[in-house]
C-alpha cells in the first residue's frame, strides 16, 4: 500500500512538472484576456472536471476574480442563461470530445462569449473551438488501468490555481482585499480583527497603589481575569498584579496585611494599543509566555485587558 501511494504521488508530481514546463505565451494571453474582461469567468465541466471547476470558481472568487460555476449538462437545459455580455467561459475536459462538451462549445460561441478550453488533447473538438487554449499534458492517469481521473484532475486544479494567482498578481490583490472576502474565517480575522474589537467585552479590574493586597485579590477574583491593573488617580497605568505576583509575595512569607498593591505590583507590564491587530497581541503573548496584555492609549491611560481566551474564542489560536 505504501508503494502504491508513493507511486501515485510520483506520477502526479511528474505530471505537474511537465505542466510547469508547458506554461508559455498561450497562458499569458489567456490570463490577460480574463483580466481585461468586463464580465465574469464562467467555469464549466462534466463529471470529475465539474468538481474541479467548482473549486477553481471558489479560488477565483476569493482572490478577486468574479466567477461562477455552470454544469455542462445543465447548461444545455437552461443554465446557459447565466452567461451575460462581457463574460468569458472556461471549459474543463480531459479529452475535449465528450458529447456534452461538443454540444456546449458551439452554443457558447454563438452567445459571443470567448471560450477558454482546458484539455489534455490539442487536437480535440474543444481545443479547436477555443479562443484560448490551456493544455494539461497528461500521458497517464495514476491508476493502473489509466481510467480513473486522478492525474488529469490534479493538473486541472493546479492550472486553475496558476490562473487564479496570476490574476491575483495582476490585480494587485492585497491582504486587506483578502480579508474583505474572508471576514468569517480565521484567515480573515488575522487581517482585520483588532484589539479594540476584543477588550471592551472584558471586565476592567483596577486598584490604586495604596489599596491593600486584600482589595487587589478581591478585585482580581471579582473580575475573573487573573490580574488587575494598578493605576493612579487619572487612570494612568503604573503596574500590574497577577497571580504570580501574589505567589511570589507568599513565598517571601509576607503578610497580606503588611503590603499594599504598589509594593507587590510588577512595573512596566506588557501593553498594547487598541488599534493593534489581534495577531500582534497573540505574538506578544507567545513571545513573553503570558496570557494577557494591558490595553492602553497613547497617553498611557488604562483601558482594559485583552486575554488569550479572547484570541482562542476568535479562532486565532
Amino acid at each position: 500500500m505504501i508503494k502504491i501511494a508513493r507511486q501515485t504521488l510520483q506520477i502526479e508530481a511528474e505530471a505537474l512538472l511537465e505542466l510547469q514546463q508547458s506554461i508559455g505565451e498561450a497562458f499569458a494571453h489567456c490570463a490577460e484576456a480574463v483580466f481585461q474582461s468586463a464580465g465574469r469567468l464562467v467555469v464549466t465541466g462534466i463529471g470529475k472536471s465539474a468538481i474541479v471547476a467548482q473549486k477553481i470558481v471558489a479560488t477565483l472568487n476569493s482572490t478577486g476574480t468574479p466567477a461562477l460555476f455552470m454544469h455542462a449538462a445543465d447548461a444545455i437545459h437552461g443554465d446557459l442563461g447565466m452567461i451575460r455580455p462581457g463574460d468569458m467561459v472556461l471549459c474543463l475536459s480531459k479529452s475535449g470530445d465528450t458529447p456534452e462538451i461538443k454540444v456546449l462549445a458551439p452554443l457558447v460561441k454563438n452567445l459571443g462569449a470567448p471560450l477558454i478550453g482546458m484539455t489534455s488533447r490539442p487536437e480535440s473538438f474543444l481545443a479547436r473551438q477555443s479562443d484560448y487554449l490551456l493544455l494539461t499534458p497528461v500521458s497517464h492517469e495514476a491508476d493502473p488501468n489509466n481510467l480513473a481521473p486522478t492525474t488529469s484532475t490534479t493538473a486541472q486544479m493546479a492550472l486553475g490555481d496558476a490562473l487564479a494567482i496570476a490574476l491575483l498578481s495582476m490585480r494587485g490583490f492585497s491582504p486587506q482585499d483578502f480579508a474583505m472576502f474572508h471576514p468569517g474565517g480565521a484567515l480573515g480575522k488575522q487581517l482585520y480583527l483588532r484589539v479594540a474589537d476584543l477588550y471592551p467585552h472584558n471586565q476592567r479590574p483596577q486598584v490604586t497603589p495604596s489599596d491593600t493586597v486584600r482589595q487587589a485579590i478581591l478585585e482580581m477574583t471579582a473580575k475573573c481575569l487573573g490580574a488587575t491593573a494598578v493605576v493612579d488617580d487619572e487612570r494612568r497605568l503604573l503596574g500590574i498584579i497577577t497571580d504570580g505576583d501574589l505567589r511570589r509575595m507568599l513565598e517571601r512569607n509576607a503578610r497580606i496585611e503588611d503590603d499594599n498593591a504598589g509594593a507587590i505590583m510588577s512595573e512596566s507590564p506588557k501593553t498594547i494599543h487598541p488599534s493593534a491587530m489581534a495577531v500582534e497581541a497573540l505574538e506578544l503573548m507567545r513571545r513573553h509566555s503570558i496570557t494577557q496584555l494591558v490595553v492602553v492609549d497613547e497617553a498611557g491611560i488604562y483601558l482594559g485587558f485583552v486575554h488569550l481566551h479572547d484570541l482562542i474564542r476568535e479562532g486565532l489560536v
